[in-house]
């Protein structure tokens, strides 16, 4: 890229990210996504987002997970293409595509023997809610209702955190019937965790998205 892409967009704006800044949040974002999403697997947690909406709905019909998740965000795609344009669009796609990709890599280069359950909650929803973060400041989300909270922050002014930590417990309390009180539980705390670094770090004003 050329030192036009690192040029502010007009006065008073700050430089343009350029493609290796880009490529870098990808990777790191959705490593720390994948890391926290290994605590939770590992504990036995629920989450929130469309993952957690596939998850339900596949407890609640028995159909395919990864059918069920690429269904639930062809409206949130179009939602993201139609507000936020093309370019947010396919960083989202990368980053979903990333995101699974390493999901399925990490545990053959990480194998955790046991982890406390509310390490697991605290730490991997503060993980989760900073690789979210990362992307978010790159124009790029992981899809879903990443997409809803962020035009929702820009267009409104709804801080993104305190969104999608109500929308994420909804979620996580719907699973009772597959989860003890427990787990029920822990899982509303690393929801509360993860939303939590979005509220205090991701603020309109100081640094959208868009």
């Amino acid at each position: 890229m050329s030192g036009a892409d690192h040029a502010p967009g007009g006065p008073g704006e700050p430089p343009r990210h350029n493609l290796f800044d880009d490529l870098q949040a990808l990777l790191t974002g959705t490593l720390f996504v994948a890391l926290g999403l290994v605590l939770f697997r590992q504990a036995g947690l629920m989450t929130g987002g469309t993952t957690g909406i596939a998850l339900l709905l596949h407890h609640a019909t028995g159909w395919r997970f990864g059918l069920l998740l690429f269904v639930i965000n062809l409206p949130f795609y179009a939602l993201a293409w139609r507000r936020m344009g093309p370019r947010f669009v396919v960083k989202t796609v990368a980053a979903v595509t990333l995101l699974a990709w390493l999901s399925e890599a990490l545990p053959g280069w990480l194998q955790l023997a046991w982890v406390a359950p509310p390490f697991a909650a605290v730490g991997g929803g503060l993980l989760i809610g900073a690789g979210f973060i990362i992307l978010f400041r790159h124009r790029a989300s992981l899809g879903g209702l990443n997409v809803l909270v962020l035009w929702l922050q820009e267009r409104f002014g709804w801080r993104a955190g305190y969104v999608q930590a109500a929308i994420d417990a909804a979620i996580v309390l719907t699973a009772l019937p597959w989860l003890d009180a427990t787990r029920l539980g822990l899982s509303v705390l690393a929801a509360v965790a993860m939303n939590f670094a979005l509220a205090v770090n991701h603020r309109p004003g100081r640094y959208v998205a868009f």
